[in-house]
């Protein structure tokens, strides 16, 4: 894993541990592709079940901007899009290598989690 740094001058994987659950979550919704807020509103609606507030993702959103870890642009006067940056892919990978490396215990708990990723090829 890479030691890339952030705009806020931290680590990436000093970041990405100090990261709330609901904002890896944001990165993780932007791993997939670029979207605008409602976008990843509405994919954070759906795995959580219920109403994501504007008041909690959009300050959320500005502060992973602030720490380089997604990048915003403007798609017109009203809409902002939102892409993760090389920081914040490496966030990423580093919670899923954290992740792993307390879930892997033994060889059952492996083929599950290769089960799981031959789903997703």
């Amino acid at each position: 894993m890479s030691e890339a740094q952030t705009s806020t001058g931290g680590t990436t994987e000093q970041i990405a541990r100090d990261l709330t659950a609901f904002q890896r979550n944001i990165l993780v919704i932007l791993a997939e592709e670029p979207m605008y807020g409602l976008a990843v509103k509405r994919e954070l609606e759906d795995y959580y079940g219920t109403e994501v507030n504007h008041g909690r993702l959009y300050p959320n959103l500005d502060e992973l901007v602030d720490m380089g870890l997604i990048e915003k642009s403007e798609l017109d006067k009203r809409t902002n899009q939102y892409e993760l940056t090389e920081a914040g892919f490496e966030t990423v990978l580093d919670q899923l290598d954290w992740t792993l490396g307390r879930v892997l215990t033994d060889e059952d708990r492996t083929a599950e989690i290769e089960a799981l990723l031959e789903q997703h090829r």
